[in-house]
């Protein structure tokens, strides 16, 4: 955490607030002029400022804290600073509130509104660094992706910007892909990115979810069937891979395919030729091959449920793809477009984020339309998703957030609260303690 820059010509003044402040866990640093303030903000990692209005002897126009707070503020824009007014310049502090400063603090002051404004300055000044951050994070992903075709996908952690990056650049060769993740992590987005990233983009993207197959129709499925080459079969019907001829085959689940089913596909990527079931005439097509699983294949070799040779005819290139509990910052982005919102509520946001979401994106769009249907005419309480409320202390909120949330219901302090994830009375509490007026 940064420090406290504390500026006051009184020696017992910075000893009192130093010492108040290090009772809190809150480092401070202190200086007894405007120089050495200028000199600290340059040279060390300062927060917030508490400056007073006058430095020099007997001097209580308030002329040198404007100067200061101007000089600062010229080093840093977004400094937050509290002012240490006198009765004389109380006048003056009020002008620089509307001039930027973040509080200012009578003398003598209230320790614990003091140590207060000082923690929550702190906090916003993290969370002000942390946006600035991300969104640099951002704009430099979004730069690095602007060259691929994402299929719609939505970008915004690093380990998903990882694994569209590597299925972009594997995109360019012809080799089988084999993506590995748990179910509902977006497996098959990943496929149509390879798809779509390749030469062979404006040729047909065929998936079929290979674990939903039953041995007795899986040749008819992937190879085709005559007319008459079994009870049932009226008229010859195309398979998959014909389908999917010049372009991809996915086959999702593989994991999941049968010894005799492993034993055909296996023969059909050995030679490129198949029959249709029914029919003596072989044909041949060329297709490029994207698997993908949720199980452990190696361990599924090791225990003989799975083919060492389809396993290496399928994983030439393999792409991991993380699961929501480990992709964070796709969450609320997503969350976003499934709801069509540009902003959620702050309570809402915070839930979204904590729960595991072990179905990862299939349960959190699952949700989101859960949501959408139950909200009505109101704002998105934590409830419509089918979540609790998060614990208070897992949400850190401003001032804003309570105002915005005030403001969309209405005033409604019991709506507000659930908007945010509070109970009623944690919501009074937090408006009493940043000074909010309903």
């Amino acid at each position: 955490m940064e420090r406290v820059l504390i500026v006051d010509d009184n020696p017992a003044v910075l000893d009192s607030i130093g010492l108040l402040l290090e009772l809190h866990g809150i480092e401070s640093v202190g200086c007894d002029s405007p120089e050495a303030a200028l000199t600290a903000v340059r040279e060390q990692s300062i927060g917030v400022v508490i400056q007073d209005m006058n430095f020099s002897e007997d001097t209580t126009s308030g002329d040198e804290g404007v100067k200061l707070f101007g000089e600062l503020r010229n080093l840093d824009t977004d400094l937050p600073i509290i002012l240490l007014t006198g009765w004389a310049d109380l006048e003056t502090a009020v002008q620089l509130i509307q001039q930027g400063a973040a509080d200012y603090q009578s003398k003598p002051w209230d320790d614990d509104k003091l140590v207060t404004s000082v923690r929550n300055l702190l906090e916003m000044r993290t969370l002000q660094a942390d946006n600035i951050r991300l969104n640099a994070a951002s704009r430099n992903r979004a730069k690095q992706l602007e060259n691929i075709e994402l299929c719609g996908t939505i970008v915004a952690s690093s380990s998903l910007q990882s694994a569209v990056e590597l299925a972009a650049n594997v995109a360019r060769s012809d080799v089988p892909v084999l993506i590995t993740g748990p179910n509902g992590s977006g497996k098959e987005q990943l496929a149509q990115i390879v798809h779509a990233n390749s030469e062979r983009a404006a040729k047909p993207f065929v998936a079929v979810n290979m674990g939903a197959l039953p041995d007795d129709l899986l040749e008819a499925e992937l190879f085709g069937v005559v007319a008459g080459a079994f009870t049932g079969a009226n008229q010859t019907r195309e398979g998959r891979f014909s389908k999917a001829d010049g372009g991809t085959l996915f086959l999702d689940e593989i994991g999941n395919l049968s010894h005799a089913g492993q034993m055909k596909l296996l023969r059909v990527l050995q030679t490129g030729e198949f029959e249709p079931l029914g029919s003596n005439e072989t044909k041949r097509v060329h297709v490029r091959i994207v698997s993908a699983t949720n199980a452990d294949l190696p361990a599924a070799i090791q225990a003989g449920e799975f083919r060492e040779d389809l396993y290496y005819r399928l994983n030439v290139i393999e792409v991991r793809l993380d699961g929501l509990a480990d992709r964070k910052e796709d969450i609320i982005p997503l969350a976003k477009f499934f709801l069509q919102q540009d902003t959620l509520p702050k309570g809402v946001a915070r839930a979204l984020e904590l729960h595991d979401w072990p179905g990862n994106v299939r349960e959190l769009q699952n949700a989101c339309s859960r949501a959408a249907l139950l909200r009505g005419d109101g704002s998105f309480e934590v409830q419509h998703f089918g979540l609790e409320p998060p614990a208070i202390g897992a949400i850190e909120m401003s001032a804003d957030d309570i105002k915005l949330a005030l403001s969309d219901n209405d005033g409604v302090v019991a709506k507000a609260a659930r908007s945010l994830g509070l109970s009623r009375q944690a919501l009074y509490r937090r408006m009493e303690k940043l000074g909010i007026e309903n």
